[in-house]
């Protein structure tokens, strides 16, 4: 083995053993860091008092794709606001709905950024089209997060899991989603890898939800070689006018897709 390859294992274990990877399952972050060789120490200490905000908020919510349940039944998130804590900057505050079929729920919590690890080496995209884009730095931050819907509201519970974020830094030191490797087959970012649970029972089910991709989705559900592509056999458990939008280019799915029903 490569020691490239061994440091990336090493860095690795230490996330697991350290509790910051969820579901166990190490052939996540291998399949979402793209093999990236990640600094040999978090890096916490120099981006503590950075706000990171903005990597949550930047993606069109028809493009943030989620399942909840064993059925992977489609659920959608659209976070309304976050705000970096004014006196522990590892913290945001984030309000938000969250659509289970028709069911639409109010939620508030928190994310709390637990490491932040640096690539050791800067990457430009396909034809190194971002080279000249003044990036100083890239890495990947570790979270954790807890929504509680509201209890007033029909079918609520509660979110809580690991938040997995790839980032660069500017010239200017201001943090940017890194979607530079956006055209890459299975680009995925902000993989939020979790449990919701009922309130009030002893009802708890995977859930996760990412952009572009959903994560830990079996080749059953996501068919898709380059894009996210749910199978059609999923179309009853809320995936159908997803199908008939972006697969078949159906301009009636396209509007219903793009309604912010969060609003």
């Amino acid at each position: 083995m490569s020691t490239r390859k061994m440091k990336y294992l090493i860095i690795i274990c230490m996330l697991i053993s350290s509790g910051l990877c969820a579901q166990n399952d190490h052939l996540f972050l291998f399949g979402f860091l793209a093999e990236e060789e990640l600094s040999d120490d978090d890096q916490l200490h120099k981006y503590g008092a950075v706000d990171f905000s903005e990597l949550w908020m930047h993606t069109g919510n028809h493009n943030v794709l989620g399942v909840i349940g064993p059925n992977t039944q489609r659920l959608r998130i659209a976070f309304t606001s976050i705000e970096q804590d004014l006196d522990n900057s590892r913290e945001y505050h984030v309000t938000g709905k969250s659509k289970v079929k028709d069911n639409i729920c109010d939620f508030t919590g928190n994310i709390q950024i637990d490491s932040v690890f640096e690539f050791k080496e800067l990457h430009y995209g396909v034809d190194d089209l971002y080279k000249d884009s003044s990036i100083i730095n890239q890495g990947v931050l570790f979270a954790h997060y807890k929504f509680d819907e509201s209890s007033a509201q029909d079918h609520s519970g509660s979110f809580s899991g690991k938040l997995y974020s790839k980032w660069y830094m500017n010239s200017q030191r201001q943090i940017k989603y890194d979607d530079i490797e956006s055209v890459a087959d299975g680009f995925m970012n902000n993989a939020f890898v979790g449990t919701w649970s009922k309130y009030g029972s002893n009802d708890s089910k995977i859930c996760n939800w990412a952009d572009y991709r959903v994560p830990y989705s079996t080749p059953d559900f996501d068919t898709g070689a380059g894009e996210f592509s749910p199978s059609e056999k999923y179309n009853a458990f809320g995936w159908k006018q997803y199908q008939k939008a972006w697969l078949y280019g159906d301009e009636g799915a396209m509007r219903n897709e793009l309604l912010e029903w969060w609003k």
